[in-house]
């Protein structure tokens, strides 16, 4: 009995064990289903967002990845939204950056804004804004698939104008680059001239080693050999107007001996032929060595002479020595030759420091220098004679003192380029669209130029100009004045000019001239000669003499 009561107890309390852990693993059942229902049943938050949605469509709708209003409809309403809103700002941009390069394509602008309008458009229609993006109820399928629709038309045409438009910038691109590029050249082209220009300045001016070389070992040759080179008498044919006359009057030896040269190695009967040299004190000796170790050929005449020889020009007398020794007229030189080394292009012409010798200023005393002559060809030492020349001195020119050839085209070389037409005394003298002639080669009459006085004329008008107002500095222009109304223009083929600058003369032309001339910085003789016409120089160089060959001229 004692043990059946026992065991008793003992199963009542086993029972009541397992029926309380049934009852806790109820509960925790209960609570847990309780819990889902909670969560599956309402969503407070989610509540609250809702009211707070946009409806314009402008951002995703947030829902919990739990959320039973879920519609995969309105994902995609969102995701066509948001491709029309892109293309509206690539519209935009590319709008904008036609107004930025200021391209001359108001069409296409046009067509940008009403684009970006028509976008817009599309999500405030009453039908789509009512049935996609404020309705909470499910969507129209039908009304997204036109939607959609309508969208992609859009976009398509915005792809396809994108297209244009894109090739239309690269072009503007490529030429605003191109625009860039010849703006940079030209600037490098202007930096280049203006450099080019100070070089040949330089070179103009400046003594090539050559014939620096060439006037020392003539000088050297007269110091080791004085007996060799004693001055000879005057010779009668020095003064014989029957015979043809030419003045030279220069520094550069080897230049002078090309001219001589040329001349009579054309000349039909050159012992006819009479040169009249004269040159500075300094390079005179220089001048009568080389004449005197090569003789000129057949038979020719040869009278070498020095400025200071001419003892009746003096500052007394020639108002061009007297303004030259003044220390202003230096000054304004010098003022003048800065001015235009300062502009691009400038006309070397009026800052060479030759200019400003009596050796360049002869030309206007040629009756006082040789009184017993009728005639005399004035011959610049950068030309080369091709032809016989006699045929000038049988010219009838009309008892006109100076026969030159004209140097005017158009409007081009006439006197209102050379003197100053807005100075009174200028604009009541002479007529502004006068042609103009050139030096370099003149056939005087100087018994014409007796008769005119031109030398008093001369000395009047350089007086005037004593402050350079009327004419700048140079020789051409009182030449111009002096001989105005008493020049005689002569056949353009005795004298074509431009070889010392100009690249483009005709070679039909040059080889019909009977004299050539290299006006401008290029000299046959410098390195920066116009190679074109260098052999037309070179010919005549005297390329035997010793002294040339060591001197390395390099022609």
């Amino acid at each position: 009995m004692a043990v059946a009561v026992r065991g008793g107890r003992g199963g009542s309390g086993l029972r009541s064990f397992f029926s309380f852990r049934i009852f806790i693993s109820a509960m925790f059942s209960l609570l847990f289903i309780a819990t889902l229902s909670v969560l599956f049943t309402t969503n407070p938050s989610t509540q609250n967002d809702d009211s707070d949605l946009p409806t314009t469509g402008n951002a995703y709708v947030h829902r919990t990845f739990l959320a039973l209003k879920s519609d995969p409809l309105r994902t995609r309403v969102d995701l066509i939204h948001q491709q029309a809103k892109d293309h509206i700002t690539l519209v935009n941009a590319y709008a904008a950056y036609a107004r930025k390069l200021k391209l001359d394509i108001s069409r296409q602008l046009k067509m940008f804004d009403e684009l970006a309008s028509n976008f817009s458009d599309i999500s405030v229609r009453p039908t789509y804004r009512s049935s996609l993006f404020e309705s909470d109820g499910p969507i129209d399928e039908d009304v997204l698939r036109q939607f959609e629709k309508e969208v992609k038309d859009r976009v398509k045409i915005a792809r396809m104008m994108i297209v244009e438009a894109k090739e239309n910038y690269d072009n503007q691109l490529k030429i605003q680059k191109l625009k860039d590029t010849i703006f940079a050249v030209n600037e490098s082209l202007m930096k280049a001239k203006k450099n080019g220009a100070l070089a040949s300045l330089i070179s103009a001016k400046s003594v090539p080693k050559s014939l620096h070389c060439l006037a020392m070992r003539l000088m050297g040759e007269k110091i080791s050999n004085p007996e060799k080179y004693r001055d000879e008498r005057p010779k009668p044919e020095f003064e014989d107007p029957n015979l043809y006359h030419y003045a030279i009057f220069s520094d550069n030896v080897i230049a002078v001996s090309v001219v001589v040269r040329s001349v009579v190695k054309n000349a039909i009967e050159p012992w006819k032929h009479v040169f009249h040299v004269v040159t500075n004190r300094m390079n005179v000796a220089a001048m009568k060595v080389w004449f005197k170790m090569r003789p000129v050929e057949g038979g020719a005449f040869l009278e070498i002479k020095s400025v200071e020889e001419f003892t009746f020009l003096n500052s007394s007398y020639v108002p061009v020595l007297r303004q030259l020794e003044s220390a202003k007229m230096q000054q304004r030189y010098f003022e003048n030759q800065a001015e235009h080394a300062s502009n691009e292009g400038h006309n070397m012409k009026f800052s060479n420091v030759k200019y400003l010798s009596m050796l360049y200023n002869l030309r206007f005393y040629l009756p006082e220098m040789y009184p017993n002559l009728n005639k005399i060809l004035l011959l610049d030492d950068d030309v080369v004679v091709q032809k016989d020349l006699t045929g000038l001195w049988k010219i009838d020119l009309d008892g006109k003192v100076n026969g030159a050839v004209e140097i005017c085209f158009g409007s081009f070389h006439r006197y209102a380029q050379y003197l100053n037409f807005s100075h009174p005394l200028i604009k009541e003298s002479f007529n502004p669209k006068t042609c103009a002639w050139a030096y370099g080669m003149n056939i005087f009459n100087l018994d014409a130029w007796r008769r005119e006085k031109c030398t008093e004329h001369y000395h009047y008008w350089q007086n005037m100009n004593e402050d350079q107002t009327l004419w700048k500095f140079g020789t051409l222009a009182p030449g111009l004045i002096t001989f105005y109304s008493t020049t005689k223009s002569l056949d353009k083929s005795w004298h074509v000019l431009g070889l010392g600058y100009n690249p483009s003369v005709s070679m039909d032309e040059i080889n019909n001239a009977a004299v050539i001339r290299y006006n401008g910085d290029m000299k046959p003789w410098l390195d920066i000669a116009l190679n074109q016409y260098k052999n037309l120089w070179t010919k005549y160089v005297d390329n035997d003499m010793e002294f040339v060959q060591m001197c390395n001229f390099g022609l």
